[in-house]
Formats: C-alpha cells, sequence, structure tokens
C-alpha cells in the first residue's frame, strides 16, 4: 500500500508539474489575442492583437519572423521572471528565436502584429 501511493504521488507531481515545465501555444491559452490565420506542416501565421494595458498569459512561440503593422510599446516577462521592454514601429520585420514569455502592452495605443512560426 505505501508503494501504491508513493507511486501516486510521483504520477500526481508529473502531471502537475508537465503543465508548467510545457509552455502552451498562444492561440490556445489566449484566443482574445493570437489567430491563426493560416497554418500547414511548415509554418503558423499569427495574428496578434493587444488593446492599451492589455495582457496575454505565459505562452511559448516557435523561431519565425514577426511583422510589426503598427507602432507600439511592449514588456515580455520571461519564465524566470526577468523582463524586457521594446519599442516597435510598423513596417519593422524582425527574426525570433523560439520563446516562452508574457506579452504586455505598455503602451496607450493598441498594436497589431503577424507572426510567422516555422515549423520544423
Amino acid at each position: 500500500m505505501k508503494q501504491l501511493l508513493s507511486i501516486f504521488a510521483v504520477l500526481f507531481a508529473v502531471i502537475i508539474l508537465s503543465g508548467f515545465s510545457f509552455a502552451q501555444d498562444a492561440e490556445k491559452v489566449d484566443p482574445k489575442h493570437y489567430k491563426v490565420e493560416f497554418e500547414n506542416d511548415q509554418v503558423k501565421v499569427l495574428r496578434i492583437t493587444y488593446g492599451p494595458g492589455e495582457k496575454s498569459k505565459m505562452h511559448s512561440h516557435a523561431e519565425g519572423v514577426v511583422v510589426f503593422l503598427s507602432d507600439g510599446k511592449g514588456k515580455f516577462t520571461l519564465p524566470d521572471g526577468k523582463t524586457q521592454e521594446m519599442d516597435f514601429e510598423s513596417g519593422k520585420v524582425i527574426w525570433t528565436d523560439a520563446t516562452t514569455h508574457q506579452p504586455e502592452n505598455t503602451g496607450d495605443k493598441p498594436f497589431e502584429i503577424i507572426q510567422i512560426e516555422l515549423k520544423k
């Protein structure tokens, strides 16, 4: 009986901790801000929109390209609690490595972004 309880405790811990160790797709955890515009076996294209002061939930993105459709200011909180501030301008295109973060619009205007995630 003691061994069965130990096995149950370990399985319970694995189930609970797996939710924290495996970040989720943005459109699944935050459909208000993330919409899949296109997806196939090679890429996923997301439309990202945030109103002033809006904040997301912690989620992940694969590596890919980001296209800023409007000017904006943002803050990204990383899983370790560190933060990164970012100012961006309409028309700017950047490469991003795979990441896990919690974004926030720190500006006073809404912004819109297209993110093209590569699948491997």
